[in-house]
């Protein structure tokens, strides 16, 4: 069955850097567009990056433009998310999203925390 299973979440002070990672089985990877999504406490979630099926396009929330980069690995089924500069208010779960380009099925990891406090 499909799994998506996030690392790299941990408490960061204001200004580090943390790595993500979404690695993926029992899919074809390269045929999923990816995307990480966060939620912070009492909020909505909400869209943070997404990367097509190869790599080629990419999209950012205006809140973390310029200091997040969402990558992929299509040989190792593996999506990142490098984020440096971070805020308090990056403070939430972030989870990893596989929506199947061809369906439109969807697919969610069950999350990682990222803590950023002094």
């Amino acid at each position: 069955q499909v799994q998506l299973v996030e690392s790299g979440g941990g408490l960061v002070q204001p200004g580090g850097s943390l790595r993500l990672s979404c690695a993926g089985s029992g899919f074809i990877f390269s045929t999923y567009v990816m995307s990480w999504y966060r939620q912070a406490p009492g909020k909505e979630r909400e869209l943070v990056a997404a990367i097509s099926n190869t790599g080629g396009s990419t999209n950012y929330a205006a809140s973390v433009k310029g200091r997040f980069t969402i990558s992929r690995d299509n040989g190792k089924k593996t999506v990142y998310l490098q984020m440096n500069s971070l805020k308090p208010e990056d403070t939430g779960v972030y989870y990893c999203k596989a929506v199947a380009i061809q369906t439109l099925n969807a697919h969610w990891g069950q999350g990682t925390q990222v803590t950023v406090s002094s």
